[in-house]
């Protein structure tokens, strides 16, 4: 069922999404929103729904937003939906405000997870949220999931329980919660869900709809890939499923028997209770012929039987060992209560899950939560199969509104005013291409939700939304911010041999280095953008989205479309970190492969007459970082002139492989053990030392020189402080309280207040001082910034 065009020739054994027979309320049609509220119902003729979405986002009507995703898909298979949006979660009846659901709850937690959307790095408290109008935090529960799954629980028991969304998606087994610092159950268990659909659940949940539709009971439901379940260990459906035992390390595998040399066939298959029973029939023959010439008479050739070999069933070679096939086997990895009491274990279930992540080869799992009467198992069906192109197309080319729902609207029926969706807002002309990502960093969840084929949509679909950006959206005003996904430029970009696909396990295609079966043509990527940018009232395409630069220098062609035409003056790139030691732990390309790239971005630049500057983004505090590493970063980012504005710590997200390293301190990468084999990870913990790693990153602060003096000094490395331009840092202080000014209005220092000078104090050029009361200056001194002077 792949259409010609599709970059990923992976085998779909799978129904497509838009075959289905529509359900029979279809009839109604198209909701221009979908209803928030019992008046939007009765003006549509419904007397109920069907689904019932809850959602910890504001409801905007448009394919960057799962819940419009998920809605809009089941409507187009003919159910009522209705969405609550950011209920109110301190009791049941918000959750009752559009009835009861016909079919199933629906619940998520938002596009982003509630943890991170509401704390920071360092575990403090935000004041905003992004998509809530007004840009107002506090609009959600903290695991909205597991809060929002309770409410509608308790408005109609009886009703089944669906969550997805990626906050369910990367806590389907048991996970490290940064927050509590501690591991905690799988969400399935802690939601009491019927299921959890994980990753890009379109498929599953069509399939899902219609079987509840048709009166199956939701219990029954546990063949759909890319969900998970609960199921009693007793369960006697488990029966048809072959387990193999993961839950330890390190313990020895099938021990092989020696052979005894002087038993036959027979005998070695009798002593393992078999039999060789054409052997045995030689035999038999044999010694009837020995009678018969025993008694004088000579054997007839028809008698004579020819020499027959058989396997040996003592010996385990190539193809005598039957291994159980893959659709029907289950791995069981190491408990709940193994993984919470054990960090080895931890990072060796991590490092099993990981692997078991291409939907060509991956099997199910199953991990033990409790014990005694009330063990259960949570079970994890392989992931999903990928959408083909035209399944992209059908996703992407629902009737989305494009816009909030007008219930967020302000006095004038905008939504630029007080109540704008900040979220919102920054997709608002932006055109999602694909889906998927196969860099595999192990800071970043992608490739857990949405897998690391690449789903991309065709040109001519693409093509037709920004059209309908350019006539439809209100104050598009001829460019479009983005066209990309996870990232900008891996649109049908797959392996080159679908065998290879299937049955690779590799958890990236890119690093060490790039695979010599991935394809790195760029070409239908250029024609797009050519395409967009050549369309009546468009003026600029720019590309917002995360730039792959090791795949962008595989084609300088692109890198000079990118760079002259789509580029509005800064390009932001990830190189991360510059010393090997923490991009080996993040699985990402050496620094060299960014001046590469910077090579080429200024001499297309050059050519273009343009004066453009990269913007390289870095991460403090990764695991496998140590302070030399910081070190050596600050002192190249001086070299090159970067002084970061905003810095970025890392956050471990449940399910990465980078958070299995920061709570084990073990690198799941390199094989899990208890001795000397298992690589140990230098994580980067407390307070003081990631405030020191972010020192380094913002060393022109001076808020953060005298945090930065010491710590040089302890490393031995005195000889970086000092006035000239080798130095990382000054050896003097402001005598103001140094707080650096951001050029960036939101997230940036408070100005210290002015104050007039102290009476009798020399004012210098150096000391940060305001001018003087009277605005003058000394005859022949300079005015503004002179060159400081050391003391």
């Amino acid at each position: 069922m792949n259409a010609p065009i599709d970059v990923s020739f992976f085998a779909r054994a799978a129904k497509p999404i838009s075959s289905y027979r529509p359900y029979w309320a279809k009839r109604f049609g198209t909701a221009p929103f979908l209803p928030m509220s019992r008046a939007e119902m009765d003006k549509l003729g419904w007397d109920s729904c069907d689904v019932i979405l809850v959602t910890g986002d504001a409801y905007v009507d448009h394919p960057s937003f799962g819940m419009a995703v998920i809605g809009r898909v089941l409507e187009a298979q003919g159910f009522r939906v209705g969405i609550i949006a950011q209920p109110d979660w301190h009791s049941a009846e918000a959750f009752k405000a559009l009835g009861k659901p016909n079919l199933f709850w629906g619940v998520t937690a938002g596009n982003m997870d509630s943890m991170i959307n509401r704390y920071t790095a360092d575990r403090k408290i935000r004041s905003d949220d992004a998509y809530t109008p007004g840009d107002v935090g506090g609009k959600r529960p903290d695991r909205a999931a597991i809060v929002y799954s309770q409410r509608c629980r308790e408005a109609f028991n009886d009703v089944p329980m669906i969550l997805g969304g990626i906050e369910g998606s990367l806590r389907r087994i048991a996970h490290y919660d940064y927050w509590s610092d501690k591991v905690r159950r799988s969400i399935v268990v802690d939601a009491k869900c019927d299921l959890l659909l994980y990753g890009n659940a379109e498929r599953a949940l069509v399939e899902i709809a219609h079987r509840l539709a048709a009166k199956e009971p939701v219990q029954k439901i546990t063949d759909v890939r890319g969900t998970a379940f609960v199921r009693r260990t007793d369960d006697e459906s488990r029966h048809d499923w072959f387990e193999i035992d993961s839950s330890q390390v390190d313990e020895p595998g099938r021990v092989e028997s020696h052979i005894n040399p002087y038993q036959t066939t027979s005998e070695q298959a009798a002593q393992q209770g078999s039999t060789c029973e054409r052997e045995d029939t030689s035999v038999s023959i044999a010694d009837n012929d020995q009678k018969t010439l025993g008694s004088g008479q000579l054997g007839s050739k028809s008698a004579v039987q020819p020499l027959t070999f058989v396997p040996n069933p003592a010996l385990y070679g190539k193809g005598s060992v039957k291994v159980p096939p893959r659709d029907r086997s289950v791995i069981r990895l190491p408990s709940y209560e193994q993984v919470k009491a054990d960090p080895v274990l931890y990072a060796h279930a991590n490092r099993v899950l990981h692997l078991e992540t291409n939907p060509g080869n991956a099997r199910a799992l199953v991990q033990a939560h409790g014990e005694g009467t009330t063990a259960r198992d949570v079970w994890i069906t392989p992931p999903p199969i990928p959408l083909t192109t035209a399944e992209m197309d059908h996703v992407f080319d629902l009737p989305y509104a494009r816009s909030p729902h007008p219930s967020y609207a302000d006095e004038a029926g905008s939504h630029d005013g007080a109540t704008k969706i900040p979220a919102w807002e920054m997709i608002r002309f932006s055109v999602n291409i694909m889906r998927g990502c196969f860099g595999g960093c192990t800071f970043c969840s992608i490739t857990e939700h949405e897998g690391r084929i690449i789903q991309s949509r065709s040109e001519d679909s693409v093509i037709h939304e920004i059209e309908e950006i350019r006539d439809k959206v209100k104050g598009f005003t001829g460019t479009i911010s983005d066209l990309g996904g996870p990232t900008a430029n891996m649109y049908r970009l797959g392996c080159r041999s679908p065998e290879i696909e299937a049955a690779c396990r590799k958890p990236s295609c890119v690093y060490p280095g790039i695979c010599q079966n991935l394809t790195t043509d760029h070409g239908p990527l250029i024609h797009m953008y050519r395409r967009a940018r050549a369309l009546k009232g468009v003026k600029k395409i720019l590309i917002g989205s995360g730039l792959r630069y090791d795949l962008a220098v595989q084609s300088p062609e692109y890198v000079k479309e990118l760079v002259q035409h789509h580029v509005g003056g800064y390009l932001k790139i990830a190189p991360e970190h510059t010393e090997q030691g923490p991009l080996t732990k993040m699985m990402k390309p050496g620094i060299g492969t960014y001046d590469k790239f910077k090579t080429l971005f200024d001499k297309f630049s050059a050519e273009a007459g343009k004066k453009q500057f990269l913007i390289p983004y870095f991460i403090a505090a990764h695991p496998g970082t140590t302070d030399e590493d910081m070190m050596n970063l600050a002192v190249w980012l001086k070299k090159n002139g970067f002084r970061a504005d905003q810095v970025q710590t890392f956050y471990p997200s449940p399910m990465a492989t980078a958070t299995a390293m920061y709570h084990t301190g073990l690198n799941p990468l390199k094989g899990v053990h208890r001795d000397e084999r298992g690589e140990k990870v230098d994580v980067v913990r407390g307070e003081k030392r990631r405030r020191l790693h972010k020192a380094f990153l913002r060393y022109h602060d001076p808020a953060n020189w005298p945090l930065l003096r010491d710590a040089l000094k302890a490393m031995g490395r005195a000889d970086l402080i000092g006035n000239g331009k080798q130095h990382l840092i000054p050896t003097w202080q402001p005598l103001n309280d140094g707080a650096y000014q951001s050029p960036r209005r939101k997230n940036s220092s408070v100005a210290p207040p002015k104050s007039e000078p102290v009476k009798g104090r020399l004012l210098t050029q150096h000391t940060g001082l305001p001018p003087r009361a009277s605005g003058g200056t000394r005859p022949g001194s300079p005015v503004g910034g002179g060159k400081r002077k050391g003391r």
